[in-house]
C-alpha cells in the first residue's frame, strides 16, 4: 500500500512543478525582452550619432580643404599672372592681386597658426573609426542578448512556456551583403 501513496505523489509532484517551472521561465522571457529592446535602441543611438555626426564633419572638413585650397589658388595664380606680365600696368595689377593674396594667406595663418585641413582630416577619420567602433559593439551586444533570448526559447522546458504564450524568436543582426565593399568617403574632388 505504500507504493499506491508514492505514485500519487510522484504524479503530483511533477504536476506542481510543470506548473511552476513555465511561470520562472515566463518571467525570464519578460525580462530578456526588455533587455533585447533596449541593447537596439542602444544601436540606434549609435547610428543616430553617426547620422548625426559624420555629415557635418564632412562638410566642416571641405570649407576648411577649400578656403586653403582658395588661398593657394590665388597665391598660384597671381604669380603666374605676375610673370607673364608684359606691360608694367599688367605686372601692377598682378602684383596688387599677389598681395591681396597673401594678405588673406596671412589672415589664415593668424587665426590657425597651423593649416588646419590635415588636422581636421584626421579628426574626421578618428571620429569614423570611432563611430563604426561604436555601432559594432552595440550591434555585438545585441547579438549576444538575442543568442541568449533564442537559446533559452528552445531550450526545455523554457520552449513549451515560449510556445505557450507566443515569445517570438528574434534576429540576429546580420550585416547586408553591401557591407562586404569599402566604405568610400567623397569630399567633392573631381576626378
Amino acid at each position: 500500500m505504500a507504493r499506491r501513496f508514492h505514485r500519487p505523489g510522484v504524479g503530483l509532484l511533477l504536476l506542481v512543478m510543470a506548473a511552476v517551472a513555465p511561470g520562472c521561465s515566463y518571467n525570464e522571457f519578460v525580462a530578456q525582452e526588455e533587455g533585447i529592446k533596449a541593447q537596439w535602441a542602444q544601436v540606434e543611438n549609435q547610428l543616430q550619432r553617426r547620422n548625426d555626426l559624420i555629415p557635418n564633419l564632412v562638410e566642416t572638413t571641405k570649407g576648411i580643404a577649400q578656403q586653403e585650397r582658395d588661398v593657394f589658388g590665388q597665391i598660384a595664380e597671381s604669380r603666374a599672372k605676375l610673370a607673364g606680365a608684359q606691360t608694367p600696368e599688367q605686372r601692377m595689377q598682378a602684383a596688387n592681386e599677389q598681395s591681396a593674396a597673401l594678405a588673406r594667406l596671412l589672415v589664415v595663418v593668424e587665426n590657425y597658426p597651423q593649416l588646419r585641413s590635415s588636422e581636421t582630416f584626421n579628426r574626421l577619420m578618428d571620429e569614423l573609426a570611432g563611430t563604426e567602433n561604436r555601432i559594432a559593439v552595440e550591434r555585438m551586444r545585441y547579438n549576444e542578448r538575442v543568442q541568449g533570448y533564442n537559446t533559452l526559447r528552445r531550450q526545455f522546458p523554457s520552449n513549451l512556456t515560449s510556445s505557450m504564450f507566443g515569445f517570438r524568436e528574434y534576429p540576429l543582426f546580420n550585416a547586408p551583403p553591401e557591407a562586404e565593399r569599402v566604405p568610400r568617403v567623397d569630399f567633392g574632388r573631381q576626378r
